[in-house]
């Protein structure tokens, strides 16, 4: 068996997996925490928190140029309800902003704040876009050029979910033509060859990595979204219950395979 310390999978080749007959399972945990931080980053964006900070730091207390957003009032679009998104969408609601959402099936628990689009009618509609879906063959540059390009000029776009769902270099051209505003970003593209290392030392101009943290109106973290006590925990404890629960032929209720 093999039971991964995370909610996602995409690192494990389950059809593979499925085929010698070895069983697969994964963890779960209180997703508030994420929720939370996605909140922080959305606000941090619309506020233009790095653009400040490093003015700040420079010893230039001018307000040119520094023009803000208020969250309330804003459309935001929520890109899958699972357990973060939704969280997301309930901690949003007490900010007055219109709230969205795109889910595959009906969720009558995210009706209950915001109102189901489809995909291309959420990008064109919404100030600001967050990412909350599984990585896969199906969600791969689910926002690419094409979809980028539907959104609205200045709109702001997060994500803390999985760094393949992004064309970043489509991103990229968006944020230097003025298209997006600005990103928040807790995850990249070919991220794993550099977290979770000390890369101090490592020349990242040829990682988008380095490409991106230099940009002003880019906030970056390294994946770390989940990384706080109970979250930590979680994984943990039911990581070694997956597999004593498997050992002693019991029922894996986190099991893929």
């Amino acid at each position: 068996m093999i039971s991964t310390r995370s909610m996602g999978f995409d690192h494990i080749d389950i059809a593979h997996a499925k085929e010698i007959g070895m069983a697969v399972g994964h963890i779960t945990y209180d997703a508030s925490g994420v929720a939370e931080f996605t909140v922080m980053d959305i606000l941090m964006a619309v506020r233009r928190i790095k653009e400040l900070n490093i003015r700040t730091m420079q010893g230039d207390f001018t307000l040119n140029g520094m023009l803000a957003r208020q969250l309330r009032g804003l459309t935001v679009g929520i890109v899958g309800t699972g357990q973060i998104g939704l969280s997301v969408l309930r901690d949003l609601s007490g900010f007055g902003c219109k709230l969205c959402y795109y889910n595959r099936s009906e969720n009558p628990e995210a009706d209950k704040y915001a109102k189901r689009m489809a995909l291309s009618e959420l990008l064109s509609n919404c100030d600001l876009i967050s990412l909350h879906l599984e990585y896969n063959k199906d969600t791969h540059h689910i926002i690419d050029a094409e979809a980028i390009s539907k959104m609205k000029d200045g709109a702001i776009l997060v994500n803390t979910s999985r760094g393949g769902l992004v064309d970043t270099e489509a991103m990229i051209a968006a944020l230097e033509s003025g298209h997006l505003a600005s990103v928040a970003l807790d995850v990249v593209e070919n991220e794993f060859d550099l977290y979770y290392y000390d890369c101090r030392d490592k020349d990242l101009s040829d990682y988008y990595v380095g490409r991106l943290r230099g940009m002003p109106n880019v906030i970056f973290s390294h994946h770390m979204a989940y990384y706080y006590r109970e979250a930590i925990w979680g994984m943990v404890y039911y990581s070694i219950a997956s597999m004593k629960q498997f050992d002693e032929g019991k029922e894996v209720p986190l099991r893929l395979v």
